[in-house]
């Protein structure tokens, strides 16, 4: 009776012991609202990068040129691919003289802009454009040299917006390009006026403010429906243009040219020095501020420098009984300092 009592109380325990319960799903976030998306927690986002930016670490400081009262001499250094491409007949005895072209000086404030180009008297290399930001005590080159071009006019509607225009100077003026800066000319940026090539060159532009302005193309030649003479409007600060008006006349602008010039600056060549100089009015004379020297440099031949001769092998003559077999090396000497005793 007792037996069977316990059994009962062992099947009754059984019976009221809870069932396993499955493992959990892991709990989830709640549904995002149509149109909402939710960043995971460990999700990053970036903004997106210029694949075409150069990296901060690899831009080189710009060389400084200082004036202390001196003409400067412009850096330039002629290569063999500059002689070929230019159709350059250079010796030892007659080399080919490199100058340089200074074209128009804007002040902007305590900055000054310089345009030119670098020539060597029969055709142009470079386009040069030089800027100080101290009044032209110290001068740096503000953008690139564009091969084959010269740069023209400057100007500033404020402190931060500026354009510069120059076009590639080959046996005919072409594709005329602009210069653009929006950080008071820190950086500058190129942007063509056409999207093909073109003989045409940039005769006026002028902006009225940071996004409007107008610019006058002069195309060399009459083309086939009588036109020469082109006006093209801007809207997006230079970025791009659309022409408005064709002619085979001249045409004008409604501000006279070289209206942003400052008349306290000016910029002049003197022969008989060979410089070009740079002034300031004071009261009522023109003082010095700088001045660059005309020519730059030469262009001459390349020529290798020979490789040295290799070492002669010196070995102990040959006995009649080898003659015809190549002689085996010497050995190395020991020094007497370094023999042992």
């Amino acid at each position: 009776m007792r037996w069977a009592t316990l059994c009962f109380a062992a099947a009754l325990a059984l019976a009221q012991e809870p069932a396993p319960q499955a493992p959990s799903a892991p709990s989830l976030p709640p549904p995002a609202e149509p149109g909402v998306f939710r960043v995971p927690p460990k999700m990053t986002v970036e903004e997106p990068q210029d694949p075409n930016a150069k990296p901060a670490s690899g831009t080189k400081p710009p060389v400084v040129l200082p004036y202390a009262g001196k003409p400067i001499a412009i850096p330039f250094a002629c290569t063999e691919t500059d002689t070929a491409a230019f159709g350059m007949t250079c010796t030892e005895d007659d080399p080919c003289p490199i100058y340089a072209e200074l074209t128009s000086l804007q002040p902007v404030g305590v900055q000054l802009f310089l345009t030119g180009n670098i020539h060597n008297g029969a055709s142009t290399m470079y386009s040069l454009f030089l800027a100080s930001q101290d009044s032209g005590r110290t001068w740096f080159e503000a953008f690139e040299r564009v091969p084959k071009a010269g740069l023209d006019q400057v100007q500033f509607v404020d402190f931060e917006s500026g354009w510069t225009s120059g076009q590639v100077l080959e046996s005919l003026p072409r594709d005329p390009f602009f210069l653009l800066t929006t950080d008071g000319g820190k950086t500058w940026r190129r942007r063509n006026v056409f999207n093909e090539s073109r003989i045409a060159t940039i005769d006026q532009f002028h902006f009225d403010s940071k996004t409007s302005g107008a610019l006058l193309i002069d195309r060399g030649a009459v083309s086939e429906t009588g036109a020469r003479y082109e006006r093209y409007d801007s809207l997006t600060g230079g970025e791009s243009w659309q022409v408005r008006e064709v002619s085979g006349s001249p045409l004008k602008l409604s501000v006279p040219r070289r209206a942003t010039s400052n008349a306290d600056w000016r910029l002049r060549a003197d022969g008989k020095l060979g410089i070009h100089i740079i002034e300031r009015r004071t009261g009522a004379r023109w003082e010095r501020v700088s001045s660059f020297l005309v020519k730059v440099g030469e262009c001459k031949p390349h020529l290798e420098t020979p490789a040295p001769p290799p070492e002669a092998v010196f070995a102990e003559p040959s006995s009649p009984g080898t003659r015809g077999q190549r002689p085996a090396p010497a050995k190395p000497r020991t020094p007497p300092s370094l023999r042992k005793p």
